[in-house]
């Protein structure tokens, strides 16, 4: 029976695999999440727990990057490729062009959207410092099914599968 701390594992292991999320402001601009690619540092692992931040490479002239204010709240959403991992993350947004951070995280992948490699003007970042999060592990299952076939009741195979944490 998984515990807070195991589906947070989880969660920060599916993150660092998968790393597509949708990101937004919690509040205010245009309402809409928009999908990035989360990039993980090391430097952010206490223990056998990732704390944070959570970087997204963008564009100076994006509007997500044009929108977040001091103090911006986000909302940022996670599924797992293999649907079995799904969380909402809350946290503070703040941008930056930090050269030092963008040389640790940049990769091939990224260099594919700057031509102008690491020295485009228009390279930035936005960083989300994670504060809260609900996580759900799927708990869908053939014995789950075949408990609902027969007109059993799968709630309790659902029971400590989510966890609202503190990041």
């Amino acid at each position: 029976m998984p515990n807070d701390h195991d589906i947070t594992c989880k969660f920060w292991d599916a993150l660092r695999s998968d790393r597509t999320m949708f990101l937004g402001l919690a509040e205010g601009a245009d309402g809409h999440a928009r999908p990035m690619t989360a990039q993980l540092e090391d430097e952010g692992k206490r223990g056998d727990l990732y704390h944070g931040p959570i970087w997204f490479f963008t564009s100076t002239d994006g509007g997500l990057y044009q929108q977040i204010t001091p103090g911006a709240r986000a909302m940022a959403h996670f599924v797992s490729k293999g649907h079995d991992v799904w969380a909402t993350v809350h946290g503070r947004l703040t941008t930056s062009q930090d050269r030092a951070v963008i040389d640790r995280l940049w990769n091939r992948f990224i260099a594919a959207w700057y031509p102008g490699g690491k020295d485009d003007p228009s390279v930035a970042l936005i960083r989300l410092d994670p504060d809260e999060a609900e996580i759900w592990i799927d708990a869908s299952s053939i014995v789950t099914g075949m408990k609902m076939l027969l007109g059993m009741d799968p709630k309790a195979d659902y029971t400590n599968k989510v966890a609202k944490v503190s990041l």
